[in-house]
């Protein structure tokens, strides 16, 4: 999910580079680019489609990612505080929802004879989906009164998202003055008004300044306000906020004996709340954005695998998922956007057209890539997945039936252009200018073989495999189900899909056979080790021996790093364990193998839930709570915590959910509504953990379950309350 172009077209254009529309007067010499900005020691707050980034000390400095943007335009690109003329030190920030941070500091140093500081301040910043509301307490101490001048200096630049992410330079636009505040505006296109409150003392729009001269009674607090509200024709943008604020979904109540499940599903429920989008138009289908900064938009197969994860608890964003994609299924062939009939879309962005750089010039070819992008080659067997599954969690079935005739598509397109000449599914970038790998891990290198070389295309990926064979066969019980001919078919595909599978992708090293990663050009096995082979259980691509030598693999300390699953073994040629996608961990790459090894039910499934959930805790904790997109796969072994990957977003939609989808694996829980039964068969390391988990939805009805304690009656399983009427338990002995 990075945008990065193959190498040939990296060369005409890399991402970063301009192309300005020639005009007199013009200067055409680009501003230099610096690389893609780092993000891990940022403080985000979120409220899609808007957000902001700060330091940890909440101020808002020019240059990098930093500031509030709405629609993937900065607002504002500075907001920095001074209390008494000076800035305050930060002494810390706490995230306090999706939205919300505080930040404190202290102004003024030890004085002799007295270390304490007697002033405290503190900013309280919200994003609201059209721009933001920041409070600045400033809070005395002292036993008389103190005047102080509170100054916040302000810039807006109006940068693209993409000139950003790019690295290029900008230069901040004029400010006009307002009643109580100023104003930046780009006539025809956006404008940003910033005012304070209570009307502030002095407003000087050439140096950007709202300032306040305040009077802080005896040990007592004063308080001033900044309101920023962002405007935009909405037609220029392609999602925006829900009109609803209140969540397709409800927080699961979690009570265990080790409080972190608890606490990351908690931190992880306040972001994606924050998260929801929809495309104008159609306010009912709402969608999770990817995630922030560089991917607040609708992406298919983030998108998909996020509400998958988040079906326990309702099925409404699955299908307003499934639903916003199906509006942009491809319906014709087009090489430039890699459109398809029947494929799903990969990401959906703004018209680069609307857009205008620091220099006041329209953005060209900072993404190489069209506003809506079809160079994926897993969304569409996703999207029949997702389905599938939201049909077993109880979706109304009127609703599952109208889904029906694009799901036919999607299954046509995995039949037909989807396929190579050796009948599997695979990619390659035709157009010279989109994604150099159209698998989750879409990163140049991302594809190796063990010795470290680069694979070459069309490349056929092992968990691509897995995915058809799933839509294959759960599209064909869903047209079984209802009436519609075809089910015969796909299950013949799906058939013959695994029995060249395991003829073609199987490899060997001195720890027996395991999947290779993918298949090359020459159909040669690319034959490093890597998490993908985790995504196939599950599946039913494997037998169960097979799926015993994967779950084997996957608690092994190769791939587990101890903080979770590494995206490419340490023994192979190519690791890095700070590198996008060979070694880092993915969280929610990890909670998928802990879900096929939940549904796979080898013999060492349970040993490698154990690990790999213990590991996800643990980078967890010492990320506090809100784990980033990726993470350093070092050893836990020699590690006092995970290393951040300095370029990683947050909050991240399918690393969020991917607590739910953990949370979920360790209870067992596997409905099938239509044939009216619940299996639950919890990880028996549960029973020190987890003690009940009230909030799963099934079939529209809240169901509390509840595990067995020392005095509990029910030893040997699981306790349902709730379930909707003629829906039965169908196993309740834990696994292993």
């Amino acid at each position: 999910m990075n945008d990065q172009v193959t190498p040939e077209a990296s060369q005409v254009s890399p991402p970063g580079a301009e192309a300005p529309t020639e005009r007199a007067g013009d200067d055409l010499s680009a501003p230099a680019a610096t690389g893609q900005p780092y993000l891990h020691d940022l403080v985000s707050s979120v409220f899609a489609p808007a957000m902001a980034l700060s330091g940890r000390d909440g101020q808002v400095r020019r240059g990098g990612a930093q500031g509030l943007y709405v629609r993937d335009i900065r607002a504002l690109s500075g907001i920095v505080l001074s209390v008494g003329g000076v800035e305050p030190v930060n002494l810390h920030y706490e995230l306090v929802g999706g939205a919300e941070n505080e930040f404190r500091s202290v102004v003024g140093g030890p004085k002799e004879g007295d270390p304490d500081p007697k002033l405290l301040v503190l900013r309280h910043r919200e994003v609201l989906a059209w721009g933001m509301v920041e409070h600045i307490s400033v809070r005395s101490y002292e036993p008389r009164a103190l005047r102080c001048r509170v100054e916040l200096v302000l810039s807006c630049d109006f940068a693209g998202m993409a000139a950003v992410k790019g690295g290029m330079a900008t230069l901040p636009q004029p400010a006009g003055a307002l009643e109580g505040g100023l104003t930046w505006e780009i006539p025809d296109r956006c404008s940003t008004r910033a005012t304070g409150s209570p009307r502030p003392d002095t407003v000087d729009a050439a140096q950007g300044l709202l300032a306040w001269d305040i009077e802080i009674p005896p040990r007592g607090v004063t308080t001033v306000s900044l309101s920023v509200e962002f405007r935009e024709d909405a037609a220029n943008a392609p999602v925006e906020a829900p009109p609803s604020g209140r969540a397709e979904f409800q927080a699961p109540e979690v009570v265990a004996a080790d409080s972190r499940i608890a606490k990351w599903v908690e931190v992880s429920m306040a972001d994606l709340a924050r998260l929801r989008l929809v495309a104008p138009g159609h306010p009912a289908d709402v969608f999770l954005a990817a995630g922030a900064p560089w991917y607040l938009t609708l992406f298919g197969r983030d998108s998909l695998w996020a509400a998958r994860m988040l079906l326990p608890l309702g099925t409404e964003l699955a299908l307003g998922t499934l639903s916003a994609l199906a509006r942009r299924q491809g319906r014709s062939d087009n090489l430039r956007t890699g459109e398809q009939p029947g494929k799903i879309p990969h990401e959906l962005r703004r018209d680069n057209a609307y857009d205008i750089d620091a220099m006041g010039r329209r953005e060209r070819n900072y993404f190489s890539l069209p506003p809506v992008y079809y160079g994926t080659v897993d969304a569409t067997p996703l999207w029949v997945c997702l389905l599938h599954d939201a049909w077993l969690w109880g979706a109304p079935e009127e609703r599952v039936e109208a889904l029906l005739a694009p799901m036919t598509r999607c299954l046509e397109w995995t039949a037909g252009s989807g396929r190579d000449h050796r009948g599997f599914l695979s990619y390659i970038d035709a157009s010279g200018h989109g994604l150099a790998n159209q698998g989750w891990k879409d990163s140049a290198d991302a594809v190796q073989y063990k010795d470290g070389q680069l694979a070459k295309g069309p490349v056929a990926l092992s968990e691509v495999q897995g995915y058809a064979y799933e839509a294959a066969m759960g599209g064909a019980e869903l047209l079984d189900a209802f009436g519609v001919p075809g089910g015969d078919r796909w299950r013949a595909f799906a058939q013959d899909l695994a029995k060249r599978f395991r003829a073609s992708f199987w490899v060997e090293d001195a720890n027996g056979p395991y999947p290779a990663i993918a298949l090359d050009g020459s159909g040669a096995p690319v034959d490093s080790l890597t998490s993908n082979i985790a995504h196939l259980l599950g599946t039913g691509i494997l037998r169960a021996d097979e799926s015993e030598l994967v779950a084997r693999r996957l608690g092994q300390p190769d791939l587990a790093s101890g903080f979770g699953l590494r995206t490419l073994a340490a023994s192979s040629a190519g690791f890095n364990p700070v590198s996008y996608h060979c070694g880092s961990v993915w969280a929610h790459d990890t909670a998928i193998a802990i879900a096929g090894l939940a549904r796979a039910h080898a013999p060492s499934s349970e040993r490698a839930v154990t690990t790999l959930s213990e590991g996800l805790l643990a980078a967890a904790e010492s990320f506090g709570y809100r784990v980033p997109e990726l993470y350093g796969g070092d050893d836990r072994r020699t590690s006092t915590g995970p290393v951040p990957y300095p370029a990683s977003c947050h909050p991240q939609a399918w690393t969020a959910a991917a607590s739910v989808a953990t949370l979920t694996s360790l209870l067992g829980l596997e409905p099938d509504v239509p044939r009216r039964f619940v299996r639950v068969a919890p990880n028996s390391s549960t029973g020190t953990c987890l003690r009940s988990v009230d909030g799963i939805s099934i079939a529209g009805s809240k169901v509390k379950v509840e595990l067995p304690g020392p005095a509990d009656d029910f030893a040997d399983g699981a306790r349902l309350i709730g379930l909707p009427d003629g829906i039965k338990v169908a196993g309740t002995s834990p696994k292993g």
